[in-house]
């Protein structure tokens, strides 16, 4: 198929087709709402000045059926210095999807030649997809190399009716210790649904507890520099006048000791962000929060509560105990043609075949380390 093509360098310029792109995400079944441009708008304003934004848009006559936000970057691996293009978003965006509809996969092909031309690159990747391998199929056979591997089995959680009970087995006994510890020191569960007007004091009382947090202790956390912190409240805030951030935290003598932030899309909430304070982290408040999540859910006719992203490996995530199933995300490399492209290819390829390797002689040497401190 034959597209309109355009580019563009802002999603806040007066030209950007907002009521356009609203149509597309709507049309997208996968989308999240960090595809939303409330979102998208947070993380450009909080874009590097050596960071450069191009935003690709293909047209089907009137109708906008591609959309792309793309940063070009430096960045350097093993010594290499590298032109990387990413998903505008990275590394905050806890779940994407291609804003392609149905009548622009064939164009696929041609969108990658013009990226090609608008932002020479020597790697393109593209972090936290669902379901885009027919998508970005061409993509992978127009590069020197390629790669798709497994980024995160984020839990899901099916709402039912029988959630309206007590939960049952070893997570029975820890909620019944969570409220029993939050009764003796009158500490309260609290739900919020705040709107534009409300939300920066919310953020305030977030972002307090996550710096007194872990998180906010190793610069890990959602509001952890002054960036981070601008993004979130464009986006946050962007993203309550349109109804779709809640908040459960629980408060203690009106201050705020532990929350979870969760953003609600077409009925999915998407648990986002939690952070506690330390003096508190013996009250078991992840999973009450949780709990009521699921509860809040019951109340208002949502289908899923959702984790949004979990580590690979070694996730503690508390709604791997009651979980209904898992939703996989990709990370999709494509390395460029040009002399560095190749060489990191290259270099990729051979760091796949090395790693597992590595990763055995690493087990065997663990496994002779603790045979031999046993007595």
């Amino acid at each position: 198929m034959n597209l309109r093509w355009q580019w563009c360098t802002s999603l806040t310029a007066e030209d950007f087709p907002v009521g356009a792109y609203e149509q597309l995400r709507q049309g997208v079944e996968q989308a999240t709402p960090f595809n939303r441009l409330s979102w998208l708008r947070g993380a450009q304003q909080a874009l590097n000045p050596s960071q450069q934004l191009q935003i690709l848009l293909g047209w089907q006559e009137q109708r906008l059926v591609l959309c792309l936000p793309l940063v070009r970057s430096r960045e350097s691996r093993a010594g290499l210095a590298l032109q990387v293009v990413r998903h505008l978003g990275h590394p905050l965006s806890d779940r994407l999807a291609l804003l392609v509809a149905d009548p622009a996969h064939d164009a696929m092909p041609e969108a990658l030649r013009r990226i090609r031309r608008q932002l020479p690159h020597d790697l393109l990747q593209l972090h936290e997809l669902v379901q885009a391998e027919g998508l970005l199929a061409p993509w992978c056979r127009a590069s020197s190399y390629s790669d798709q591997s497994l980024s995160c089995r984020a839990p899901e959680h099916l709402i039912v009716d029988s959630d309206r009970g007590e939960a049952t087995g070893t997570l029975r006994y820890e909620l019944r210790r969570a409220k029993k510890r939050c009764g003796e020191i009158d500490a309260r569960v609290v739900r919020l649904a705040p709107q534009a007007d409300a939300m920066d004091s919310v953020l305030q009382r977030l972002c307090e507890v996550e710096q007194a947090s872990w998180k906010g202790a190793d610069g890990l956390g959602i509001f952890s520099g002054e960036q981070r912190q601008q993004w979130m409240h464009t986006a946050l805030c962007g993203l309550a006048v349109e109804g779709c951030v809640r908040v459960v935290m629980l408060e203690h003598q009106g201050r705020c000791i532990s929350y979870r932030l969760g953003l609600l899309e077409q009925g999915r909430l998407y648990d986002y962000n939690i952070a506690f304070l330390a003096d508190y982290a013996n009250l078991g408040s992840g999973r009450l929060l949780l709990d009521e999540w699921i509860r809040w859910g019951l109340d208002e006719g949502w289908q899923w509560v959702d984790a949004s992203r979990v580590s690979l490996s070694r996730s503690s995530h508390q709604l791997h105990e009651r979980m209904s199933g898992v939703v996989e995300h990709q990370r999709w490399s494509f390395y460029s043609w040009r002399p560095r492209g190749l060489l990191a290819g290259v270099a990729e390829r051979l760091w796949q075949q090395l790693k597992p390797r590595l990763k055995a002689w690493r087990d065997r040497r663990q496994a002779i380390t603790e045979q031999g401190a046993r007595p």
